[in-house]
């Protein structure tokens, strides 16, 4: 059966970013130490179009799988970047002519906007309608695979608080960041339930999975 799930980054005090995220700096500040386990990682740089070098070691599965059997990715308007209120048209997100993604990406944002193609086989689409029409539209986009929330911890705290994700992965780093976008915040009450499935530890990191637990109806 297709699953909802998240694969993200996040310092020992739960923040997914910095404080004083921008245009110029959007991790924040510290924000990119979160991801300095995967950018040095040759399974990373191939996946951001880079063939050169890189190292191998038990986080290169982890960066392989994330969108292994993977039809359709959602995320919010900061994480596709663009400043906020109406669109700058020439904005055309943070990855480049040839995003990262190779399959439709569903946009949550309050502004509309024309579905944006780009190389690759990625396509931008916008959803005005909220996070239940945009897992409708990318459930029906993927077919029988995998619904994946790229971030950032607005959308997947909607998702969580909603009860629609099935699995959790969190890479979990040595840093301390103090401030910033916290990724647990506002997710509902103790009545949710995560079971851990897997732990990887690697170089700088480790790499946690839970399932999140269903009520009965």
């Amino acid at each position: 059966m297709s699953k909802l799930r998240f694969s993200i980054t996040m310092s020992l005090d739960g923040y997914v970013a910095g404080p004083n995220q921008s245009l110029e700096n959007p991790l924040g500040v510290g924000g990119m130490r979160l991801h300095e386990w995967a950018i040095q990682l040759a399974a990373w740089r191939e996946s951001h179009g880079d063939k050169g070098g890189g190292e191998v070691n038990p986080s290169s599965a982890i960066i392989d799988e994330m969108f292994q059997n993977v039809g359709a990715v959602i995320m919010g308007r900061h994480m596709f970047g663009g400043g906020t209120g109406a669109w700058d048209n020439e904005w055309k997100g943070w990855w480049g002519d040839d995003p990262p993604y190779h399959m439709p990406v569903f946009v949550v944002t309050h502004h509309p906007r024309e579905p944006l193609p780009m190389e690759g086989g990625t396509t931008f689409y916008f959803v005005t309608d909220g996070i239940q029409s945009a897992l409708h539209q990318a459930r029906r986009a993927a077919g029988d695979k995998d619904v994946l929330i790229g971030g950032g911890a607005d959308v997947v705290q909607q998702y969580l608080a909603a009860g629609l994700v099935d699995e959790v992965n969190v890479s979990l780093v040595p840093v301390v960041l103090g401030d910033g976008a916290r990724l647990f915040d506002n997710v509902g009450g103790p009545d949710q339930r995560l079971e851990q499935v897997r732990v990887v530890q690697a170089p700088g990191v480790t790499h946690l999975r839970y399932r999140v637990a269903k009520s009965s109806p």
